[in-house]
């Protein structure tokens, strides 16, 4: 049997027809660029998450990057962040002319770990970036009561946690400001690149959105040196068909998952472990291997895709090689004995016993 890492064939079969009435109505509007619907995903998702403000922008990294931008973030201003996150989140760090300032993850969860954070903390820091990687919240209690304590920012990174709960209520709404990614493989994901930024303060929300647009609010007046990161009208379309479903596609996912959970037995191989404060979405079926490498190709000869998130840690990328990084020895161990397992709507019970029965035969 061949099993492969992800598919959107079967959600996308099923919307199709109402996707292709989506994108004729678009089309025939004529109208492309901020147009209703983005204004009614913003009004949507916004009511869905139970924020005041949602501003639709281009991908995930820009809102990351808008988040931090309209909290003043500037040259030379620290900003904590988890030493194992994708390097979107850094990167962003870093476009304001900010420093990143890694801090390792709890083991147990890869979520950033809040005991370590004080010690990272100097008079230059400004913000925590909380992400909720793989699909589970960071300790956003810990997080919020320490930023509390030293007057600084808390930007939550959903990119992976559409539709988690933290003590019952959604990832986007614990911090300063939540922002997301709606790249086409996530648990809410458009047909291509998007994103938001979510908050409940009106003067973060504006200056957010004139951000996005040229730093303009008003046409050809320009409050900022902005960008332009604007939602597509198409992707917003589209992205309000899947916002109807995320329910229904979120429970098949853990459905899936807790198949793994439950019959996975193999002593070489450590299975994600569940937070007692929040429920986990499965974005990424993330197990551990010391023997990491041999795993992966012994199940590739079985017919199993897999995907390393991620092989190399943020310190160890040439991009940051100039970088003074501490020691980060927890985000070096995940990198090198993480691997993600096939899960993804539409995958059949037969196909998550095959990689069952394979993985407890290694």
């Amino acid at each position: 049997m061949n099993v492969v890492f992800s598919t959107m064939n079967y959600m996308h079969e099923e919307i199709r027809e109402e996707m292709r009435k989506k994108f004729l109505e678009i089309y025939d509007k004529g109208s492309y660029i901020l147009g209703t619907e983005v204004s009614q995903f913003e009004e949507e998702f916004a009511d869905y998450l139970g924020t005041q403000y949602c501003i639709g922008v281009g991908n995930g990294l820009d809102a990351l990057f808008l988040a931090l931008s309209s909290l003043g973030i500037t040259t030379g201003d620290e900003v904590i962040v988890p030493s194992n996150t994708y390097i979107a989140t850094v990167l962003a760090i870093s476009r304001t002319g900010g420093k990143p300032v890694l801090v390792d993850p709890n083991i147990d969860t890869y979520t950033l770990d809040p005991s370590l954070i004080e010690d990272a903390i100097t008079e230059k820091t400004k913000a925590i970036i909380a992400v909720h990687l793989y699909g589970q919240s960071a300790d956003m209690d810990l997080i919020n009561s320490i930023a509390k304590k030293h007057h600084l920012f808390v930007i939550e990174d959903c990119a992976q946690s559409h539709h988690c709960l933290y003590h019952g209520k959604k990832t986007g709404t614990l911090g300063d400001i939540g922002c997301f990614s709606f790249y086409p493989g996530k648990n809410l994901g458009a047909l291509g690149d998007a994103g938001c930024v979510v908050t409940n303060d009106s003067v973060i929300a504006q200056k957010v959105r004139a951000l996005a647009n040229y730093g303009s609010i008003q046409k050809y007046h320009h409050l900022y040196q902005g960008v332009n990161s604007r939602l597509d009208e198409l992707q917003a379309g589209f992205l309000r068909i899947k916002l109807k479903r995320i329910e229904e596609y979120t429970q098949e996912r853990i459905r899936l998952a807790n198949q793994y959970l439950n019959g996975i037995v193999n002593p070489k191989i450590i299975l994600p472990k569940l937070s007692k404060d929040s429920t986990h979405v499965f974005h990424v079926f993330a197990i551990r291997c010391e023997s990491r490498d041999d795993l992966q190709q012994y199940l590739l000869e079985h017919g199993i895709q897999t995907i390393i998130h991620y092989p190399i840690s943020i310190a160890k990328q040439p991009a940051y090689s100039d970088s003074h990084l501490n020691d980060l020895p927890i985000a070096e161990k995940i990198s090198q004995e993480e691997l993600s397992l096939p899960l993804y709507y539409g995958m059949s019970d037969e196909e998550i016993h095959y990689v069952i029965d394979v993985l407890n035969e290694y």
